[in-house]
């Protein structure tokens, strides 16, 4: 896969998930965007990427979604690649233990924001761009502790394949569904600073490939659906999780 000159915004790009993707489609010729409300993080990752930029993006702030698109037309001419990356999740635990504010920032940041890059982006998007979403394994098979958080994985799948639908054939729109990965982020929604052995190894017990999710396997996945490679997908919902799904 190349990506050469390829105009690509990576939306929580300062860690995990994120960072790979934008490293990836950095290091094969891309122009990479990388935007995270953590502008520190996204600064430090650019600091590695030839010719990467950096924009402070809150997701759930829809002028900030227009503030963006604007800039990208005035710095590269517009948008040819959108990995929506970014994402919250409650703390592991039942749903009635979620805190109201915490339930509606978690779709706002999961859901919405898709709507928004949608909506402000693909005006600046010739045919033959594309759009990639990170959504969540959970989505399609959801675990008891992360009900609400699959939920809104659920419907970022959803949105996915209508608004391939809408857009096709001029922007193709797919999704990753990864299973856990020791980042920062699923660590931060354990509770833990660390994450438990034994609640790795439970996770990893039904995982028939006996791993849990790299980075770098959910950037592959994203790149291969915004590559040429995958030029007549769209509607795809990519299961990156190791086998989990399958029973």
């Amino acid at each position: 896969m190349h990506f050469g000159g390829k105009r690509v915004i990576v939306t929580g790009g300062a860690s995990g998930f994120g960072r790979a993707i934008s490293q990836g489609f950095a290091g094969r010729g891309a122009h990479v965007m990388v935007t995270d409300i953590d502008i520190d993080g996204a600064d430090a990752v650019a600091a590695d990427l030839d010719g990467a930029l950096t924009f402070r993006l809150d997701v759930t702030d829809e002028d900030a979604h227009a503030e963006l698109a604007q800039l990208m037309a005035d710095t590269w001419g517009g948008i040819d690649i959108v990995a929506t990356n970014a994402g919250f999740s409650h703390r592991a635990g039942y749903t009635l233990n979620v805190p109201t504010d915490e339930f509606d920032l978690m779709w706002a940041v999961n859901t919405r924001s898709i709507y928004f890059a949608v909506k402000h982006f693909t005006p600046h998007m010739p045919p033959g761009s594309s759009i990639v979403s990170t959504a969540s394994i959970g989505g399609k098979r959801p675990r008891k502790g992360f009900t609400p958080y699959n939920a809104s994985k659920a419907a970022a799948i959803i949105l996915t394949r209508g608004l391939a639908e809408e857009f096709a054939p001029d922007i193709r729109i797919n999704c990753v569904a990864p299973v856990a990965s020791e980042t920062a982020f699923f660590v931060r929604a354990t509770g833990s600073d660390t994450l438990p052995e034994p609640l790795k190894e439970s996770i990893i017990d039904g995982i028939p490939m006996g791993r849990m999710t790299d980075p770098i396997d959910v950037a592959n996945a994203v790149m291969f659906l915004a590559s040429d490679e995958a030029g007549f997908l769209t509607g795809v919902c990519l299961d990156v999780d190791g086998g989990r799904s399958i029973s």
